[in-house]
């Protein structure tokens, strides 16, 4: 299948690769010079342009930063939807607010162009690994055209719902994941200043009652985890500006529905904070320097 993927970051780059080690056609766009030259370094064919990645694509696949990337790159005039052929499937795997994935759907639909929001969990190793979970939006049948596609890039498909339902999901699972990496961070900073060996007291609580996904797979403390950002000096992974996004996401949303969300306020603040601390481009584990004794 010809698939265009526009997107080659930590977690759109091994997507896209993924796909083209299974056999696929995939031509890639990323604004950055230095992660089109990574994955051509890979053996992915890349496009000058976004636009020159649709000749004769059967699906669009994008993952960009936020909602203002994603409407600019498909809607206006100079937008995607005007070139993308009818009768193509568009897989918006972004993470943005549900009612751009509306817009867009609503657009795509105007033109014969079938589009799903898809938003992922996992991390960069799950992107790397082709372990992801996918929360899906839009039509069943549309779902069912992208299975075969998500089933290479992810082990876990859940259809939330009709268009923007993938993206209200996925910022309520980011909400409760910013929540916990920063409960995670307080009780291995407290224990360590007790004195306890972290990697001990990490897999007492793995194995106890305060286990959770950052304890078992991606915990904040350097040299617990070899394979975690926190012992790579919290580069890579997923950012606390994007974690900080997700979470103003979730709280622009809450507004809107008139939902009380306590911590996930706290959480934004207390990841505004770090950012504003000159930690916005560290992994969003690194959170744990706020509480870390000095």
């Amino acid at each position: 299948m010809k698939i265009a993927f526009i997107g080659l970051g930590n977690m759109g780059g091994p997507m896209a690769l993924n796909l083209h080690k299974a056999g696929h056609q995939v031509s890639g766009f990323d604004l950055s010079e230095a992660a089109c030259k990574k994955y051509a370094a890979d053996g992915l064919a890349i496009a000058e342009t976004a636009a020159a990645t649709l000749d004769g694509a059967e699906v669009v696949v994008s993952m960009l930063p936020a909602s203002q990337h994603v409407e600019a790159l498909y809607l206006g005039e100079k937008g995607l939807i005007g070139k993308i052929a009818p009768g193509t499937l568009v897989i918006d795997s972004s993470t943005i607010a549900a009612a751009s994935s509306r817009k867009v759907a609503e657009a795509g639909a105007a033109r014969g162009i079938a589009v799903i929001d898809a938003p992922v969990s996992g991390g960069t190793g799950g992107a790397i690994a082709g372990t992801l979970t996918f929360m899906v939006g839009g039509s069943h049948a549309d779902l069912e055209r992208a299975r075969p596609l998500l089933e290479k890039m992810g082990a876990n498909i859940f259809h939330a719902g009709d268009a923007g339902a993938g993206q209200t999901a996925k910022i309520c699972n980011n909400m409760l994941l910013g929540i916990l990496m920063i409960g995670t961070s307080e009780a291995l900073a407290l224990g360590v200043a007790n004195g306890l060996d972290p990697k001990v007291l990490s897999e007492i609580m793995r194995r106890s009652s305060g286990g959770n996904w950052a304890l078992e797979k991606y915990n904040p403390m350097p040299g617990v985890m070899e394979t975690a950002p926190a012992s790579k000096n919290y580069a890579g992974g997923f950012g606390t500006d994007l974690m900080l996004k997700d979470l103003g996401l979730a709280q622009e949303n809450a507004a809107a529905v008139r939902a009380s969300t306590p911590l996930g306020g706290l959480a934004r603040n207390l990841y505004a904070a770090h950012s504003l601390a000159g930690h916005g481009a560290l992994d969003f584990s690194s959170v744990l320097k706020m509480v870390q004794k000095g």
